[in-house]
């Protein structure tokens, strides 16, 4: 697992107060698994400050914030493509569908700065929608072409619609630890397996790479 960083949690200093790593208990009904990154600077300062601003921006009409993942620094994908990354995991209670969801997290992305100029580039901020209760969209087999997706055509090919949940989940240690941090219980959909199932089959050279900020 992630090596325990000796220093304080920067997202402890930062005032995230008490919904830090607050456990989300396994029900899932409404519950909106969101993934921040950034690995540059934008209007809010340092991409730690912009994780915690725009996961500030989530509460409210969208629905009920009811935890947030400590802040990890993590190596930038694919490897030497840009800074170390800031990454988090927030779950909200929402009624919101997945477009509704999605559109609004576009909205905070462009307030922060955010430009689009192609796939696995630095960032001011990245907001995904990795899971929202347990919807399989578009449908059980498009979600399992999606995850099986050969590592070289991931490089050049991007859905041209939201897939739930997200089909690089799985993959990828900079969501699976933070979502560690506040929803361990928490199961795929399709695969069946829990949070820790998943960190266990990475490499590790993946989870070695990512500390505490």
């Amino acid at each position: 697992m992630v090596k325990q960083d000796r220093r304080q949690s920067r997202s402890d200093a930062i005032g995230i107060g008490n919904l830090a790593q607050a456990k989300v208990p396994i029900h899932k009904n409404s519950l909106a698994l969101i993934a921040a990154g950034s690995n540059l600077p934008s209007t809010s300062g340092d991409s730690a400050r912009t994780i915690v601003d725009a996961i500030a921006c989530l509460p409210g009409e969208m629905g009920a914030l009811v935890s947030i993942s400590r802040l990890f620094r993590t190596p930038a994908f694919p490897k030497g493509s840009g800074p170390d990354f800031v990454n988090a995991v927030c779950a909200l209670r929402t009624d919101w569908q997945a477009a509704e969801i999605l559109a609004r997290l576009h909205v905070i992305e462009a307030e922060a700065g955010r430009e689009r100029h192609g796939r696995w580039q630095a960032r001011t901020l990245d907001l995904d929608l990795i899971a929202l209760g347990d919807e399989v969209w578009p449908d059980l087999e498009g979600q399992k072409d999606w995850m099986a997706l050969d590592p070289a055509r991931q490089r050049v090919e991007a859905p041209d619609r939201l897939i739930l949940p997200h089909p690089r989940l799985q993959d990828r240690a900079f969501v699976l630890i933070p979502l560690a941090d506040i929803c361990p219980a928490w199961r795929h959909p399709v695969t069946g397996a829990t949070v820790p199932d998943m960190i266990a089959a990475l490499p590790e050279a993946d989870k070695e790479a990512i500390w505490p900020v």
